[in-house]
């Protein structure tokens, strides 16, 4: 049985409107409406107003009515008119339309100097979408760190390119779960929309692929496969820091797909201003869509993660075990997982229960650990030395621009490297309270987004923590 013959009806309409012109769309197509198809006789029945509309599309347009049925439909189908002959009374009259071959097809005047057209390409046979299955929205712990992205990811999910999220940017450090989010989405859409075309790629894949099709000479076959995609996800664009011949053709294709309202979806370790390759017309694609950092989980986020592991896994880890590997493993999951599966690969080699002394073996020797966490003073001392402002300052109830500034990029920063809660920073930097350091942190991330210059002062500062580890 043919799914949802309307919809395939639809998108027959839809292909007829990409070929023709908007007023013969409008005088020809437009007033065909669908009435049933008849999947065990192949007999597609449509009504049109009046017979003189029956005529006209058998005498110019039977030929384009059956490549699209065929493209839609499949092979063997019969087109038959319900022609209204009396609309007062509610009459009409069921005709059979003729075989295009019995026909002469549409005029000369009607084809001469036309670039073929979309029916002309054979139809895009579906992909291997490259998606790791188990990374699921299920699989996805939330938590602050992360909610907005995953709100924002499971809308684009059920609406691909639909919303305003288009292109989706999403960014944040190693092992904080991009891969897993941008999976998840593809999964999700590929379950509820199984007919698109869904496609996850490494950048450095696409390079590769890029690269190979230009020593074959096939560059034009390799774009027009990636402007087949209604769902394109590339992990790790900052790979193509040196690849400008790779930038430039996915720009080629990112616009083609853009302007046909195809979902995109892009990861990073760092934000779009931060690409020093990006060019500022693609910086400003981007920014009409949705920039998004995906911090590192906080430990309590990284407690519910472990716990949420080993139910899946059947483990028993001890409520002391889980707390101690979520404060060292540094807000990475992946440090996360690695420490579960070692700790479970030695319960089992040597039959031991999981305890304290095993997990402490396993963190010291799977985990870096920050064995000098920065503090709030050293976070303002960096920050005040390079903007040269005194602490006083920072510490007043001045609002002197140059003093808000450092003040709020010491709380962004402060939030970013400590884990000290909002109230708790507010009160070390001027006594401010919990809603202040939100809002500090909210106006540094937006001018990180589209500010270069300030971006790299930040990136500056932070460079200087490092140098003082």
């Amino acid at each position: 049985m043919v799914n949802n013959p309307k919809a395939l009806w639809d998108n027959c309409l839809k292909l007829i409107r990409d070929i023709v012109n908007e007023q013969q769309y409008r005088t020809w197509f437009a007033p065909i409406v669908f009435e049933n198809f008849d999947d065990e006789s192949r007999t597609l029945l449509v009504q049109v107003p009046s017979m003189y509309v029956y005529e006209y599309l058998e005498q110019y347009y039977v030929a384009l009515l059956s490549k699209v049925l065929t493209r839609c439909f499949g092979e063997s189908v019969q087109l038959q008119y319900r022609v209204v002959t009396d609309k007062q009374h509610g009459l009409s009259q069921d005709v059979v339309a003729d075989e295009p071959a019995q026909i002469e097809a549409m005029p000369v005047s009607h084809r001469a100097n036309q670039a073929p057209t979309v029916l002309d390409a054979a139809a895009p046979q579906d992909i291997n979408p490259q998606l790791d299955t188990h990374k699921t929205f299920n699989s996805f712990i939330e938590g602050d760190s992360n909610k907005l992205p995953r709100t924002v990811g499971l809308s684009i999910a059920e609406h691909p390119g639909k919303s305003t999220f288009n292109p989706f940017f999403i960014y944040g450090p190693s092992g904080c779960g991009k891969t897993h989010l941008i999976n998840a989405i593809g999964v999700r859409c590929k379950e509820l929309y199984p007919q698109k075309r869904v496609l996850y790629v490494s950048a450095r894949l696409f390079q590769v692929q890029f690269t190979d099709a230009s020593r074959k000479n096939t560059v034009n076959d390799f774009i027009n496969f990636y402007q087949t995609i209604d769902v394109l996800i590339v992990d790790d664009v900052q790979e193509w820091a040196t690849a400008e011949k790779t930038v430039a053709t996915f720009f080629h294709i990112f616009d083609h797909l853009f302007r046909l309202g195809k979902q995109i979806i892009l990861a990073s370790d760092r934000p779009p201003v931060d690409l020093k390759w990006l060019q500022d017309r693609m910086l400003t694609r981007f920014s009409c869509g949705l920039i998004a950092e995906l911090e590192k989980p906080n430990v309590q986020l990284c407690i519910d993660i472990l716990n949420s592991k080993c139910r899946r896994d059947g483990l028993k880890i001890p409520a002391d075990v889980i707390q101690f590997i979520a404060e060292t493993a540094n807000g990475s999951v992946r440090d996360l997982e690695g420490v579960i599966n070692s700790l479970l690969a030695y319960s089992v080699v040597y039959n031991s229960n999981i305890d304290m002394r095993l997990a402490e073996r396993i963190v010291k020797r799977a985990v870096k650990i920050d064995n000098k966490p920065l503090t709030i003073d050293d976070i303002l001392e960096k920050v005040c030395n390079h903007y040269n402002v005194e602490q006083q300052h920072v510490f007043s109830k001045s609002r002197r621009r140059d003093f808000v500034m450092v003040r709020q990029i010491s709380m962004y920063l402060a939030q970013k490297y400590t884990k000290m809660p909002a109230s708790r920073i507010g009160q070390l930097i001027g006594g401010r309270d919990h809603s202040t350091v939100i809002h500090s942190c909210s106006t540094i991330e937006q001018r990180l987004k589209i500010d270069k210059a300030f971006s790299a002062e930040i990136s500056s500062i932070e460079n200087s923590f490092k140098l003082k580890q």
